[in-house]
């Protein structure tokens, strides 16, 4: 079930690292570094939104750690893109930092000709490694906007984190103190989650869920091959090939909806996509527990690290608040029949 080769090219070089960098950042960041933006997958909404969807689960096949490193990265290219912003330039590596809570607050203040942010930024990942980030704060106004900044620019702290994820073990993510920091709007208030792109990114994030399940599926097919006799592997091989067909058709579908400009409303094609794909990723993880085994969990490195980062990385995916955020969506009629 391997996902067909994508032809992007400059992509390679970072498959590559992927395949070598057992879960480590740093090789990762190196290739990203190194490498326009543009060569690595093409923009959502492009034409080739389904080759940058295949991309992203190719590299989740190889490393889920990879896709959690390249994914943030390439959703920062693709919102300058959309806010027609200069493009980042080779040797940046890029974050985006969206996430909210109450006791975590980031202020945007005009400051004569430029905006500075102001106070705390929860859940950065990679902050003290990357060389920038697009960030969202509060505005005088009371709106929410975006905005890039540099990471080494003055005021910027990430905070020491005690990460003891099992998962992602290196994809720190803790938060980030800014004290004045300059700071280019991008976008304007309420731009970064009202533009459809949000809603592909999002869909990006699935495609790596996605892949990512695919080599714990070639390990239930060899097992169910060794054991031929055995019904429960076969019948659990058998349902997770359909959930992850699933997926893949709605991948398909959602990237043609996309590049051909015909969806009613993105949040629903996003809510339906990422959900039928956590689904299966919940599914494949339990399936490794009972078929598998915890000789292959406590024995194989590869194995059990990826079940490890798929299951912190879903975990991103908040199933009931999201599925009631599709409800909400719903004008009448299944899938517009």
């Amino acid at each position: 079930m391997m996902p067909a080769p994508t032809t992007a090219t400059g992509l390679d070089a970072y498959l590559d690292a992927a395949a070598r960098c057992g879960g480590a950042v740093a090789p990762l960041l190196e290739v990203l570094r190194a490498t326009p933006p543009a060569r690595l997958l093409p923009l959502p909404g492009s034409g080739r939104t389904a080759e940058r969807f295949r991309g992203l689960a190719r590299i989740a096949a190889v490393d889920v750690t990879a896709a959690r490193v390249i994914e943030p990265h390439l959703d920062a290219v693709a919102i300058l893109a959309e806010a027609d912003a200069p493009e980042p330039g080779q040797g940046t590596t890029w974050g985006v930092f969206a996430a909210e809570a109450p006791d975590a607050v980031l202020l945007a203040c005009p400051e004569q000709d430029r905006w500075a942010l102001r106070g705390r930024k929860p859940w950065c990942s990679l902050a003290g490694r990357l060389t920038s980030a697009l960030v969202t704060a509060a505005t005088p106004d009371g709106g929410r906007r975006m905005f890039a900044v540099s990471l080494g620019a003055p005021g910027v702290t990430a905070e020491p984190a005690r990460w003891v994820a099992r998962g992602l073990s290196e994809v720190v993510s803790g938060p980030v103190d800014f004290d004045r920091t300059p700071a280019r709007p991008v976008g304007g208030d309420g731009w970064y989650l009202d533009r459809p792109g949000f809603r592909w990114g999002a869909i990006g994030v699935a495609a790596c869920w996605w892949g990512g399940c695919l080599p714990v599926v070639d390990a239930l097919i060899a097992r169910t091959r060794k054991r031929p006799d055995d019904a429960i592997p076969a019948a659990r091989t058998g349902e997770l090939y359909r959930r992850l067909d699933a997926g893949r058709l709605a991948l398909e579908d959602a990237a043609a909806r996309i590049d051909e400009d015909r969806v009613a409303d993105a949040a629903v094609l996003a809510h339906a996509v990422r959900g039928t794909i956590a689904d299966a990723v919940v599914a494949t993880l339990d399936a490794a527990r009972e078929v598998l085994g915890p000789a292959a969990l406590a024995f194989d490195e590869d194995l059990a690290r990826r079940c490890a980062d798929l299951e912190l990385y879903v975990s991103q995916y908040h199933r009931g608040r999201d599925d009631a955020s599709l409800a909400g969506h719903l004008a009448g009629g299944l899938l517009g029949w």
